[in-house]
């Protein structure tokens, strides 16, 4: 097997220099066309110089078609028409730019209505509470002098009950003492 891998890359190298003689041979071979003499790079850049021309010119007269279908949409176009339009919408934004500065301009004087309303309810919050405060404080002061009050009533009622209980503790063994020192008891 490996002779033969010998011969194929010896046919391959063989056939490499051989291209590359063809080649050198066709560099300089001459060619007549038209009665002109030309080597093959010389006819190469005369095809490519063709193409190129060929190719410019095809782009003109595409670019020149499109020139043509924007000016025929162009004429077609009432320029009038578009004027209009546009003042129409103009005039459009203005009137909602009017409504929208009026919006905002109502709900500012809502705002403001609303935060003097909510300052005087706070006001009135905090005179209200004063106001139950003082309340309270006088109910609490009264409840302390009402307390004060039945205690030291209280106190009066239990000296005056002692006092009396006392008086009839004392009749009551005077009674007693009495009915024991009488003779007739017995």
């Amino acid at each position: 097997m490996a002779a033969k891998k010998k011969v194929k890359e010896k046919d391959l190298g063989d056939a490499l220099d051989n291209i590359e003689g063809e080649v050198e041979n066709l560099k300089n071979t001459k060619l007549k066309l038209f009665g002109i003499t030309m080597t093959p790079t010389t006819i190469a850049a005369a095809l490519t110089l063709v193409g190129s021309i060929i190719g410019t010119m095809y782009a003109g007269f595409e670019s020149y078609k499109a020139f043509q279908e924007m000016a025929e949409k162009l004429e077609v176009l009432d320029i009038d028409a578009v004027e209009a339009r546009n003042v129409a919408i103009e005039t459009k934004l203005n009137d909602a730019i009017d409504y929208t500065r009026d919006i905002k301009n109502s709900l500012r004087d809502d705002i403001v209505r609303i935060e003097r309303v909510t300052e005087s309810t706070s006001t009135r919050m905090k005179t209200v509470q004063d106001e139950i405060d003082t309340r309270m404080r006088n109910l609490t002061d009264l409840s302390r002098e009402s307390e004060k009050d039945v205690r030291d009533t209280m106190r009066e009622t239990e000296d005056r009950i002692e006092k009396k209980m006392e008086k009839l503790d004392k009749d009551l063994r005077d009674t007693l003492q009495k009915a024991l020192d009488n003779p007739l008891s017995d």
